[in-house]
């Protein structure tokens, strides 16, 4: 599905093309701007999206000086600078890396360096020290002796996990810590077994406490600001659901005032004078009342593609903001639904019913339209035909899985 371009408006580039990317694809183009997206992964959504195809380019992690050469080649095929807009951490430190370059070709957010920082938890995390965001108790540990020091002050279970999770994406398939973003212990000897497994990789990592508390006691909190560092969009979700349990991001999530949690990001997001778009995933701690960061997603994000549906539209709103656009403060409509990932969904329905959190009253309630969804779009077949399968095989193998468990050996 393709729509007319606007003669005044400069075209968009995405960086990255997962699912995210083809969303922010979608807003920009129902807008009359000409956008695309790319990535180093073909197997991304985006090279088969009816909002593509994506770009192949290479890695920027592994290849930064032909990445580099692929972006200038790109401004040369579109003639004129086009708004870039990163959709992935991978791809949010290649531009603030390479930014005095880019710059000369594309029209780059002013606040790139800092979103740069926030893409890096090490330096995310500082950050939030430094300005009184509230936290888990979190320690940067760089060796075992570090590590055993700082394991005294710990909760358990607590987790460990890499300053970005594409390191751990570095081991071999069959290594414990092979594509995980974290790993839980449940004991100081835990702790120490799970670095002695990262550190052939990453050496220097993260451990926190982790937030007590159910999985709807977690806030999704949406923002955009202008480069005076005002806000110009807002919306807070709350979780129902996700992946997995207790740490994962939402499979299912509804709308939520909470004026709280949107006031203690707020502040953080102006204290540090942050310009662009923002997800801040926080917490309610039972322990004490206190919300407290989980992270923050300094790009566009799954958990912002609720945002348009509750009334405000984060890419467009970004990306008229950036072209030099006045954009007045926009807030939710108040309209109620929720917003689905449904291939999420195929592994958390049975793990939340085997956990015994879920009833099939309460997933049943839970699918009671208005409903939206992150990874369904029927212009777009191809992939929702997939989304589909994909589901209907993750349920399937559940069901198995759990009447194998029922008959025992």
């Amino acid at each position: 599905m393709t729509f007319p371009a606007v003669a005044d408006l400069p075209p968009a580039v995405i960086a990255g093309a997962y699912q995210t990317a083809v969303l922010g694809v979608r807003s920009l183009t129902r807008h009359g701007v000409k956008a695309l997206c790319f990535d180093c992964n073909s197997e991304m959504p985006g090279f088969r999206s009816v909002y593509g195809p994506a770009r192949l380019c290479p890695n920027p992690d592994e290849e930064p000086q032909q990445w580099v050469e692929f972006m200038k080649e790109l401004a040369h095929e579109l003639g004129t600078k086009a708004v870039l807009i990163p959709s992935s951490d991978r791809y949010v430190t290649a531009i603030a890396d390479q930014r005095e370059i880019l710059q000369e070709y594309f029209l780059l957010n002013p606040g790139i360096r800092l979103q740069g920082l926030l893409a890096e938890k090490h330096t995310q995390y500082q950050l939030a020290m430094e300005h009184g965001m509230p936290m888990p108790l979190t320690g940067m540990v760089s060796s075992l002796e570090e590590l055993l020091e700082f394991s005294r002050r710990l909760s358990y279970p607590c987790l460990i996990k890499p300053w970005h999770f594409r390191e751990w994406q570095k081991f071999q398939t069959d290594h414990p810590l092979s594509n995980q973003k974290i790993a839980i212990a449940n004991s100081a000897q835990e702790l120490i077994a799970n670095y002695e497994l990262a550190r052939p990789i990453t050496p220097s990592v993260i451990v926190q406490d982790i937030i007590q508390g159910s999985d709807m006691a977690k806030r999704v909190y949406l923002s955009c600001y202008d480069r005076s560092g005002n806000r110009i969009a807002n919306a807070m979700f709350r979780e129902l659901r996700c992946v997995p349990i207790g740490f994962g991001p939402a499979s299912v999530s509804e709308p939520f005032p909470d004026a709280e949690a949107d006031a203690v990001c707020d502040s953080f997001l102006k204290k540090i004078g942050y310009i662009g778009i923002c997800e801040i995933e926080i917490k309610r701690d039972s322990r004490d009342g206190q919300v407290k960061l989980i992270e923050a997603n300094p790009r566009l994000s799954g958990g912002g593609d609720a945002a348009p549906y509750a009334g405000v539209d984060l890419c467009w709103i970004h990306y008229l903001e950036m072209i030099g656009r006045r954009v007045e403060p926009i807030s939710p409509t108040g309209k109620h639904f929720r917003h689905v990932v449904l291939r999420a969904e195929g592994t958390a329905i049975p793990e939340y019913m085997r956990a015994g959190l879920l009833s099939w009253r309460q997933l049943f309630s839970s699918y009671k339209p208005p409903l939206a969804f992150f990874d369904f779009d029927r212009r777009d077949w191809r992939y929702s035909l997939e989304t589909l399968a994909i589901l209907i095989m993750s349920l399937l193998r559940a069901l198995w899985k759990g009447n194998a468990a029922h008959k025992g050996p």
